[in-house]
């Protein structure tokens, strides 16, 4: 009779966490240890990745990575909150078996505009008229603080 009960309990926690349910396994993991630390939306174990903020601490700058979007490089329009700048966005092309590329750029650590993304959780993008955001929902916000903290170190 018990091994039933923890099995359901078991469940009901992996159906309510936050990478289950509406959010299709989809969570934001921070990667700590050496360098460089990362912050990854990911299917855990596979390797679906849908954005990484990625950086040396002290380094001053934090690379961004959309992964799976059509967008191409150029000039990039970022906002968050009432913050916004405008930063040179480079584009990698998919693999032969993906069709998606990755947009990637920088954002400096001591620019408002990366205040505002530790503070509101979402980044708003926009290259050539393409747009994009990213959203760490707040079960996962504490976990992007810390990356920023330790960015900023």
């Amino acid at each position: 009779m018990m091994i039933p009960a923890i099995a359901l309990a078991a469940m009901m926690l992996q159906a309510t966490s936050p990478g289950n349910g509406a959010t299709g396994g989809w969570v934001w993991t921070l990667y700590e240890g050496d360098a460089p630390l990362v912050f990854a939306n990911e299917v855990p174990d596979t390797p679906r990745l849908r954005a990484t903020f990625e950086c040396t601490p002290g380094a001053g700058v934090v690379r961004v990575s959309v992964y799976g979007g059509a967008a191409g490089a150029g000039i990039a329009t970022l906002s968050s909150g009432d913050s916004t700048a405008t930063t040179q966005a480079e584009a990698r092309a998919a693999a032969e078996d993906d069709d998606a590329s990755t947009l990637s750029f920088p954002v400096r650590t001591d620019h408002p505009l990366f205040t505002q993304i530790l503070t509101t959780g979402m980044l708003r993008i926009s290259v050539g008229g393409d747009d994009d955001a990213i959203e760490v929902q707040p079960p996962f916000q504490t976990a992007l603080r810390r990356f920023g903290a330790l960015c900023t170190q």
